[in-house]
């Protein structure tokens, strides 16, 4: 069973890549692999499983329990906290985002932005995304990102070309700053990492795995973008300059203070993020509370929240549930233990499990892959290792649409092919990760 798990999640990765020719929501085959490899899970017999000494403890102080008990109470239950907290910080995210644009806020961006030429354009967008993700998170970044795009690009093809770029700044910016991605959390958290010399050693390579697709796409893109033409519903609604300036400082204000947030009272940063949104839900009720039906039908919070793309959120808890799966029952840990088999000695073996880890982290979740790593080696803090593992972590997940956050919500807002990816972004993706790594080892 345990080697069954692994080959139900290839083919549940399969069904997804080929949701377009299927004709299948790729939510649907993500939930489905989720329940699957958790149903799998629960059939193994728990003598056989790395983590079963949690089990027998558990048993043993409740005698009258299962291991299917064991199996609710303590895995399954832990990795829903945790991905709700992710499920729960893109829907805050996401909603903020909308509320601002409806609002035209991102009006003040756009504006002034005059580039029209697609290659000025991606360098634009690409850097401000990069230095973006290294402030807020990767996640956020992109959200925001796609936002601005919807209003400065029209046609889809190109939009989803800079939505592929937007990934690969936002994982990169994201990687040599300390806040900037999840994995860099962790490490700087665990004291892996300081934040002077994360940002020193790593920022180079992040940089050049931005710039080496950027030099390549410059070369393949010409002519111009095309602005797309006002919605409909919103000429209908006069908005003043105040408000509309007033709703996207205050937007763009609580997404900038959830790292603070985080900083100052050590709570995840999905409250962060909620209660910037009830802020902001009160205060649009507030304002608008004298406007027609109709207007604070296209204003208000709960009119935004139905427009939410549900799929999306839904594609994100199967996915990250089906990954769960795998971490609780000891293949991603099997797989790191693996690596230590290489036959290379010194620094180049671990430079080169670094390298491994941050491909693998495309496919599947590149927090169980660190924090295998963290749990295997005791090196001190900045150590090469750990540094070279935030890079490789942090911009590997850029090869595959499905292996970052950052793509999965680009993903599910714009609803991109994970083939067109896979044929147009991901060598891409590739040649800077592989320019990085070099780099770094290099240096």
């Amino acid at each position: 069973m345990f080697y069954i798990m692994i080959a139900v999640f290839v083919l549940g990765y399969v069904c997804i890549a080929l949701e377009h020719p299927l004709r299948v929501n790729k939510a649907a085959f993500a939930l489905l692999l989720g329940v699957t490899l958790w149903t799998l899970f629960a059939c193994i017999n728990p003598a056989s499983l790395p983590s079963y000494s949690d089990a027998a403890e558990y048993l043993r102080a409740n005698p009258d329990s299962s291991f299917l008990g064991w199996l609710t109470h303590n895995a399954l239950i832990k990795h829903l906290g945790e991905i709700a907290e992710i499920l729960f910080f893109l829907l805050g995210a996401m909603t903020i985002v909308e509320l601002v644009d409806t609002h035209g806020g991102f009006g003040i961006i756009t504006s002034r932005i005059r580039a029209t030429k697609k290659v000025p354009l991606l360098w634009l967008v690409s850097v401000i995304t990069f230095v973006m993700s290294a402030v807020l998170d990767n996640l956020t970044t992109s959200i925001v990102m796609i936002a601005l795009m919807r209003k400065l690009i029209d046609n889809k093809q190109d939009r989803w070309m800079f939505g592929g770029m937007i990934i690969i700044a936002a994982n990169s910016g994201g990687a040599w700053s300390p806040i900037g991605d999840i994995t860099t959390i962790m490490l700087w958290i665990a004291g892996k990492v300081s934040t002077l010399n994360i940002i020193s050693g790593v920022i180079l390579p992040s940089l050049v795995s931005l710039i080496v697709p950027l030099v390549i796409l410059s070369f393949m893109m010409k002519g111009s973008v095309e602005r797309p033409r006002k919605e409909d519903n919103q000429e209908h609604i006069q908005l003043k300059i105040w408000e509309r300036n007033f709703i996207f400082f205050m937007g763009v204000g609580f997404l900038l203070f959830v790292p603070v947030f985080k900083t100052v009272t050590h709570l995840p940063p999905y409250l962060g993020i909620l209660g910037g949104l009830s802020v902001l839900w009160i205060t649009t009720e507030i304002l608008h509370r004298n406007r027609s039906t109709f207007e604070q039908g296209q204003l208000s919070v709960t009119a935004i929240l139905r427009r939410v793309d549900t799929s999306s959120i839904l594609f994100f808890l199967g996915i990250l549930v089906a990954v769960a799966a795998l971490q609780s029952c000891g293949q991603l840990m099997m797989l790191s233990r693996s690596l230590e088999n290489i036959p290379i000695e010194g620094t180049g073996k671990y430079d080169l499990i670094a390298v491994i880890l941050g491909a693998l982290s495309s496919i599947v979740d590149n927090v169980p892959l660190v924090a295998g790593a963290m749990g295997m080696y005791d090196f001190p803090m900045d150590h090469r290792f750990w540094e070279f593992i935030a890079y490789t972590a942090g911009t590997g997940g850029s090869m595959l649409i499905i292996g970052s956050a950052a793509g999965v919500a680009v993903m599910g807002m714009e609803k991109i092919d994970f083939i067109w990816y896979l044929k147009r972004i991901t060598p891409l993706a590739l040649a800077g990760y592989i320019a990085g790594c070099a780099v770094y080892m290099f240096f």
